[in-house]
């Protein structure tokens, strides 16, 4: 029998499918279409301080093979979710979670850190330095090695939970990043984020989204984040997470040769509810497929190191 366990920063999972930021809510809500406990892990939605509308609407457009979005972190602050989110995903979800934290300032980010690390089921906290469709947080905080660091040192001085800094793809070297996010004391990495893009309006000559720009996402950004969580892979010592248009099985597979201890799902759930729970249950016959017997030794072999 094969073994699909994996472990993320001294945590064991049951296999590496962990449903990305901002695609799987809370989780009770998709706890009503099936049991999510056959996934690993999964982070919850991006948590902020205070609570946030987002951005003005419309905010999603369709794109080939993905989609552009700019939400803008909507969410209902910390205080919130800690009383009514948190005791509601725990009725239905019995293994640590994933909390992502974002900010717009490095003391927000350690407050917003420090509050979710007393919350005993949440088993590590992503810190979310890569949003594109916020202005003067998210991203601004991932472009420079320096920043990322001083964020990184921040939560880290707060917390005693695993922190896995999560990467924008929007940079000129995101290995130098994530080895600023090492040297600052992370404990893992989580990559890509959503690309920078848009889509205009033939009719009206407008941008479709009202931000103008979103975060590209979906299945035709999967070669562009397998190449960046191969380069990390090789810059650093700590976990990577891969992500960026993860749909299969094999996507899975290939994302852990690069280097993934785990791997995040994002805009697949968008496209199917069922997307992870269809990943966890195909899982097995594509590693025998491959000869893989357990998904914890083939991590990084596309290195032939």
């Amino acid at each position: 029998m094969v073994k699909t366990n994996v472990t993320l920063c001294g945590v064991e999972l049951d296999n590496p499918i962990i449903p990305a930021s901002g695609t799987f809510g809370y989780g009770y809500e998709f706890a009503e279409l099936y049991d999510i406990n056959c996934l690993g892990t999964f982070s919850f939605k991006g948590t902020t301080r205070q609570a946030r509308f987002g951005n003005p609407t419309p905010r999603i457009a369709e794109c080939t093979a993905g989609m552009i979005n700019s939400v803008g972190l909507q969410n209902p602050g910390v205080e919130a979710v800690i009383a009514q989110e948190l005791p509601r995903l725990k009725a239905c979800f019995h293994k640590p979670v994933m909390a992502n934290v974002s900010g717009f300032s490095i003391d927000e980010y350690a407050e917003t850190c420090a509050m979710l690390d007393r919350e005993e089921q949440v088993g590590w906290l992503e810190v979310n330095i890569s949003c594109p469709n916020v202005h003067s947080g998210g991203m601004s905080f991932g472009k420079s090695p320096a920043s990322a660091g001083e964020v990184t040192r921040a939560v880290k001085a707060v917390t005693k939970k695993p922190v896995i800094m999560k990467l924008s793809p929007n940079v000129d070297d995101i290995a130098a990043i994530a080895r600023a996010c090492e040297d600052a004391g992370a404990d893992g990495v989580s990559l890509v984020n959503t690309f920078l893009g848009m889509r205009i309006d033939l009719k009206t000559r407008r941008p479709v989204v009202a931000n103008r720009s979103g975060g590209f996402s979906g299945r035709a950004i999967f070669p562009i984040a397998l190449r960046m969580v191969y380069e990390v892979y090789e810059a650093v010592g700590i976990p990577v997470v891969g992500m960026g248009g993860v749909s299969t099985a094999e996507d899975v597979i290939e994302m852990m040769l690069a280097g993934a201890s785990a791997v995040e799902v994002g805009a697949a759930n968008l496209v199917d509810p069922f997307a992870c729970r269809d990943l966890v249950a195909t899982l097995p016959a594509v590693m025998e497929r491959y000869r893989i017997e357990s998904l914890s030794d083939i991590v990084g072999q596309a290195h032939g190191k």
